[in-house]
This record gives structure tokens, C-alpha cells and sequence, in this order.
């Protein structure tokens, strides 16, 4: 095994609140307090107090119970079980996802990466020049579910499906895949070589969740492949069913799996609205759930029986998203109003109180408050200013006609699209209305089906401004990549924006963020960075509010489960004690 560098980040998922999230190349997803029985490990330097690198419960596994059923609350029933698809790019499919699937890599608490031993026995840069070049030893005893073994041809595939050459494979990212020159067989079927044709710094954060060649190989395969139906596995556990009514998903342990065999005999996800997860966890019928940033939720579920929240910090973070295609905001200038027109002190306060957690906002759209590398590059846009938000838009043109600004005879009107049953997301919807009508614009609040939110009108950009979660990896600029890069063409020639829901990008950012993905200094690649967030905040994309807390609720007999911060979870440790 070895180590590898890191530089501290996320990726992105998708997460309404607590939850909801983006995965993959970024990851959209929305989560109490640190119960005690889990994993310490201090914040990094500039944290704004003492919180948890992780706290999850650890309990060596001669200590876990065999056997048992764990029930795991989700806010949304996700159809796409595809991470790497832009529909499947989801916090709630990655929790399933991970105890299934392959991922080359993995990271500890501290964020530092090294080859995952289940399916990767050794992954290492082997030549810097004239090319880079990566050898990955396999395990040779890792086979899909179907019997057929774990090869090098798997690993080209998913290159070829990701690398962004084909606009008609939905893909959420190609960050890194398109710098891949070719994927070669090695020494035998059980040795990829990767050689790339310009440098990338995170090449740990490839293939990772890995999926099969049968699907990846041609675009039909890779979009509808994986939708309502998880075809093969290649984890501890095993995919068993679906049900529609209930809302389930159910695994169970895999008894070929080659690795330490899984602890649970089971686990059965259940998707409820946000706002029923709590009732659920406190009547018995669920032994977790990510709680988000939600106070009420935080104290039901810190106080019923047998119970704990866990709190860490992660990758993850609270923002507001403009779509940049709607006619109102395609203006940056506009953008600009309602971004210094927007109280971010105020929401994060209302968000996070209660919450035994920093109100500090976020001020860089790569690395948390509590990472090395963060600095804050907001400038004028972060700064809230009513008075010159309505000079801004004086000068864009929109003028005050009573109560609300008009131009060439339209209203400035915005709809705040928000999941059904997510207080936490009306609050800020409500908060964000008033705001913005002292300068003149009239915000209308839509809530949709949380199933629905993310499918049906964020990724299609059916909505003019929202708030959700991205959830991290220890990836910076490779994970949030694809979250501000610009739009790729398909065979048609149509724009697809794939994980970059504001649908706002430039040649610029995209020089500037393959500039630090291909950087190998690690103090380069962090200066990289924030050169290339000072222009996402310029162009006025995703509005960050918070480092979001990782507060997951728990039965308080659950082991090496809980707030993971960096840390991947094993999911053939997690069980029972007591």
C-alpha cells in the first residue's frame, strides 16, 4: 500500500439538506452533535473550534457482533444507480453504491489516500517524464457478481466512457479521465497502465467507484444501464431487490466476496421525506440517518432512546446556486446584486443554531475553513451590501416600478425551486425572499418532490436560484471540477453541463482549474487553487454559506459507523455491540 498526497478538498455529491446530495466528481447532498464512543482526530489548522476529524464508533472487528440488520434512513429514492452518471451523481446513491462496488483508493480520517487492498495491491507513478505513467496492481481475486474477474479492460473502459471524447455518455465529470492519454494492459489482465497526456496531480481519485466493463461500453449502457436496477456488484455485500411502494432498498452480505467477510447479514435503505426521517428514528423504525444542518432534527434525535448523534467535519458544504441559462441571471452583473444582497451571516446563523457547531462562513468553493489551504477569496461578492446591490442593478438596466424592478416592461422575478418536506430549505427560501425584495426582486418559492429535485429541475436547470449540500472528498480541485466547468457538446451539438448545475462557466475557469489538477507540488497546486476560485467568484456560480457539519444519528450499539469526515467507511466492519 501507499501513500499518497493530499492537499485536503471535496468533491462533489448532491444533498438538498441534511441529504440530498450530488456524488462522484462532486457529490450534492444536504446532516448532530459528537457523541462520544467515536474517533477523535483535531481539525486542521484555522478550524473556528475543536471539532471531530471523524466519530464513527470504532470496534475492532473481533468485537462486532456477527450477524444483524441495519436500517438506514435516506431522504430521496434515488433511479440512477450510475455515481458516475450526472442523474446518478447523489449523496444517497453513493451510500449505496459504496458498499457494493469497487473503488481503487482509499481515505483515512486525515484525508490521506492509499490503494484500497480489495481490489488494489499496489498503484503508483512509475515515470514523470517524457509522460506520467500509473501502474495499478490488481487483486486478482476480485470478481464482479457475475463471476467474471476484475481486469485491466474494465479499467479502459470506464477512460473511454469518462474521458468526455463521446458527448452522448451523460457523464457528471471527465476532470482527470480527460487528461488520460491511453489504458493499457501490463504485465498480465491483472496490471493497468495509465499513462496521461498532460500531468494530473489527483490521479488517486480515479476509478473509484469503478463499474464494469458490460456497462460502460457504449453510451446506452452507461445512461440506462443502471437505471432502476443495479445490474452487478464486486463488494462485501450484494444487491437484492427494490421495492417501489415501500421505497427500499435491500443488500445482503455476499458470501463470495474474497475480503473480511461482512458483519451485518443485511442492510435495508428507506427513503422518507426529510422531515419524517426524524419520526422514524425516534419511534424505533430506523437506526440511522443524516440529520444535515437541522436544529429541531438535532435535539428530537440526540434525545431519543438509545441513541447518539455523531458529529464530524467534512468536505461538504452549504450553498446557493443560480442558474446562470435563466434570463434573469444570465447577466453576472445581476448575479452580482443578489449575491451582496443575500445576508449570508444571517442564514448560516439561522441554519446552525442549536447545532454545537462554528458559524463561520465559507469563503472558497475548494477547501473548508477547517483545511490547510483555505483562504478567502469572496472579494465584493462576498460582502453583503443592499445599497450596492441596487446600484448594480440601476445599472443593469432594472429599475424600481413600485415594489418590485422592471425592465423593458418584465418583472425581475426569480423561482426558488426547494424539495418538499425541508424545512431547513424553506427557512433559507424565506430568508432569501426578503432579502432580495428590499432591493426589488420578487423571488417566488416552488417545492417540488424531493425525488423529483434533483432529476426533474436542478440538473435540467428548471429553476432560476436553490440551495443544497455538496459532499466532499479529499480531492479538492479534482472533485469539485466539474461543478464550475464549462459546458461539452454531444453528437447533436447540444451543451451539456453534466455536474455544473449553475450552468455558468469560462474557457478561463477551465484553464485555470486544469492548471492546479496538473500541478504535482503540493503547495503549487494549493496557490492553483484559489487562483482559480478567485474567478468562480467573479463569476458568481455557486454562492457558498458554511462548512456543513456531519451529523448523523445513530443507535448508540452501531460500530464503526457514524460521521465520516474523510474517512471511507468499511462497510464489512459495520455491525453491532452491546
Amino acid at each position: 500500500m501507499i501513500s499518497i498526497r493530499r492537499v485536503g478538498a471535496f468533491a462533489a455529491a448532491l444533498s438538498v439538506a441534511g441529504s440530498l446530495t450530488l456524488a462522484g466528481c462532486g457529490s450534492q447532498t444536504g446532516g448532530g452533535e459528537g457523541g462520544r464512543g467515536g474517533a477523535g482526530g483535531e481539525s486542521s489548522p484555522g478550524s473556528a473550534s475543536a471539532v471531530r476529524a471523524y466519530d464513527i464508533n470504532p470496534v475492532p472487528r473481533d468485537r462486532v457482533r456477527d450477524g444483524g440488520l441495519l436500517r438506514w434512513g435516506l431522504n430521496e429514492y434515488p433511479t440512477n444507480w450510475n455515481l458516475n452518471h450526472v442523474d446518478g451523481n447523489l449523496a444517497m446513491v453513493k451510500k449505496v453504491i459504496d458498499a457494493l462496488m469497487p473503488s481503487a483508493f482509499r481515505s483515512d480520517e486525515k484525508g490521506e489516500i492509499s490503494a484500497n487492498p480489495d481490489y488494489l495491491l499496489e498503484g503508483k507513478v512509475t515515470e514523470t517524464k517524457p509522460k506520467q505513467v500509473v501502474r495499478l496492481k490488481l487483486n486478482r481475486s476480485a470478481k464482479w457478481s457475475d463471476g467474471k474477474p476484475i481486469t485491466w479492460e474494465d479499467y479502459r473502459a470506464q477512460w473511454q466512457a469518462m474521458n468526455g471524447k463521446n458527448g452522448d455518455y451523460r457523464v457528471a465529470g471527465v476532470t482527470g479521465y480527460k487528461d488520460i492519454e491511453s489504458v493499457e494492459r501490463g504485465a498480465d489482465d491483472y496490471e493497468a497502465v495509465v499513462t496521461f497526456a498532460k500531468p494530473f496531480g489527483d490521479w488517486q481519485s480515479l476509478f473509484g467507484p469503478l463499474y464494469p466493463k458490460s456497462t460502460n461500453a457504449t453510451p446506452n449502457g452507461f445512461n440506462s444501464g443502471w437505471l432502476n436496477k443495479i445490474p452487478v456488484t464486486a463488494g462485501p455485500f450484494k444487491f437484492v431487490s427494490f421495492d417501489q411502494t415501500a421505497k427500499t432498498i435491500t443488500v445482503v452480505r455476499d458470501d463470495a466476496w474474497w475480503g473480511d467477510r461482512a458483519k451485518l447479514d443485511q442492510i435495508i435503505y428507506r427513503a422518507l421525506e426529510s422531515d419524517a426521517l426524524v419520526g422514524a428514528f425516534s419511534n424505533g423504525e430506523l437506526d440511522t440517518f443524516d440529520i444535515g444542518p437541522s436544529a429541531p432534527d438535532y435535539a428530537r434525535a440526540k434525545s431519543s432512546p438509545g441513541a447518539v448523534v455523531r458529529q464530524a467535519a467534512g468536505p461538504d458544504f452549504r450553498h446557493i446556486t443560480m442558474n446562470g441559462e435563466s434570463a434573469a441571471l444570465s447577466d453576472v452583473n445581476v448575479r452580482r446584486a443578489v449575491a451582496t444582497a443575500i445576508n449570508r451571516q444571517a442564514i448560516a446563523q439561522s441554519d446552525l443554531q442549536g447545532l454545537d457547531w462554528p458559524i463561520v462562513l465559507l469563503n472558497n468553493h475548494f477547501f473548508m475553513n477547517t483545511q490547510e489551504g483555505y483562504q478567502d477569496n469572496a472579494g465584493a461578492v462576498g460582502v453583503y451590501d443592499v445599497e450596492k446591490a441596487k446600484q448594480a442593478l440601476d445599472a443593469a438596466g432594472w429599475r424600481m416600478e413600485g415594489q418590485t424592478r422592471k425592465k423593458n416592461g418584465k418583472e425581475l422575478t426569480l423561482r426558488f425551486v426547494m424539495p418538499s418536506g425541508l424545512q431547513l430549505t424553506k427557512s433559507e427560501a424565506e430568508l432569501v425572499q426578503n432579502m432580495l425584495a428590499q432591493v426589488g426582486i420578487k423571488v417566488t418559492l416552488h417545492a417540488v418532490p424531493s425525488d423529483d429535485y434533483f432529476t426533474k429541475y436542478i440538473i435540467p436547470g428548471n429553476y432560476d436560484i436553490t440551495a443544497f449540500s455538496y459532499v466532499g472528498t479529499p480531492f479538492p480541485i479534482s472533485s469539485g471540477y466539474g461543478q464550475y466547468a464549462n459546458a461539452t457538446k454531444d453528437s447533436k451539438g447540444q451543451p451539456q453541463w453534466n455536474a455544473n448545475l449553475g450552468r455558468i462557466g469560462s474557457p478561463q475557469i477551465d484553464a485555470a482549474m486544469g492548471k492546479a489538477t496538473a500541478e504535482l507540488d503540493d503547495a503549487q497546486a494549493i496557490a492553483d487553487t484559489n487562483a482559480a476560485d478567485r474567478l468562480i467568484w467573479e463569476a458568481v456560480n455557486v454562492v457558498t454559506l458554511y462548512q456543513r457539519p456531519q451529523n448523523v444519528a445513530v443507535k448508540n450499539t452501531v460500530a464503526n459507523y457514524g460521521a465520516r469526515g474523510f474517512y471511507d467507511l468499511r462497510y464489512q466492519d459495520i455491525g453491532f455491540v452491546g
